[in-house]
């Protein structure tokens, strides 16, 4: 099931959305266009790694200074491929667009930093001896995921289903989607936590970052009255402007 849609419309362009996308592209291209040897030097310090700093010793003999905290930022932008960016940018371009129009712009970018943050937080807690490098922006985009299902519970999605070759489409609710996607992360997170090794996937790192933006997102929504009202015919495929059918 592929998301291609959604039910809120926006009434500002999503300026920020947009520039954290070309940044994270950006950052790829450089990353791809380095050698093999020297991309892995630059995904191992400017990733996430959490062994750097639950394991200081380590963290010296493997050349990267333990209190350099700067990773928690900069691995929001960093990737491992071009499935892992471009699902990753989908899902940011679908959701975010509506998160920011609700809180702004400057607004709406502290929320996503302070989601990435949390995320690493939350990974860095949970898979402390990992020596693995996590990258990617995908615990910031599961707060903008949190946020959108706090901001529009009666938000429908539009999903793609491929059976066989034919493009097939449906209506679910947001909240049944989130709820879904929330648990998967839920049941795959306690089984790597139960079952240590070095997994590929920072799980609790996308249940940090959701929690972050399902917490955050009321206290840094937009008065009422700095936002203009949405009108009846604002509303796009068939469903109000508050995203319900």
């Amino acid at each position: 099931m592929i998301p291609v849609r959604d039910s809120v419309p926006v009434r500002q362009p999503a300026f920020v959305t947009w520039t954290l996308i070309g940044s994270c592209v950006l950052v790829f291209l450089f990353q791809a266009s380095l050698p093999p040897h020297a991309g892995e030097a630059f995904a191992r310090l400017y990733g996430l790694v959490p062994a750097r700093y639950a394991n200081p010793a380590w963290a010296l003999a493997a050349g990267l200074p333990p209190d350099d905290w700067l990773p928690f930022l900069t691995h929001m932008f960093l990737h491992g491929g071009w499935a892992h960016l471009l699902l990753n940018m989908w899902t940011l371009w679908l959701f975010g667009a509506a998160v920011e129009d609700r809180l702004g712009h400057g607004r709406y970018l502290v929320f996503y930093l302070a989601c990435g943050l949390a995320a690493g937080v939350a990974h860095a807690w949970v898979n402390a001896d990992s020596t693995l490098p996590a990258l990617g922006a995908s615990g910031a985009i599961a707060g903008v995921l949190g946020a959108y299902a706090r901001l529009f519970p009666r938000a429908w999605i539009i999903l793609l289903v491929p059976v066989l070759f034919l493009p097939l489409f449906f209506a679910v609710p947001a909240m049944t989607y989130v709820a879904v996607w929330f648990t998967l992360q839920l049941l795959q997170g306690t089984a790597a936590a139960l079952l240590p090794g070095e997994g590929g996937v920072a799980w609790w790192a996308h249940i940090g970052g959701f929690l972050a933006g399902w917490v955050l997102v009321p206290l840094l929504r937009r008065p009422r009255a700095f936002r203009r009202p949405l009108y009846a015919d604002e509303g796009v495929l068939g469903f109000g402007p508050d995203g319900r059918k």
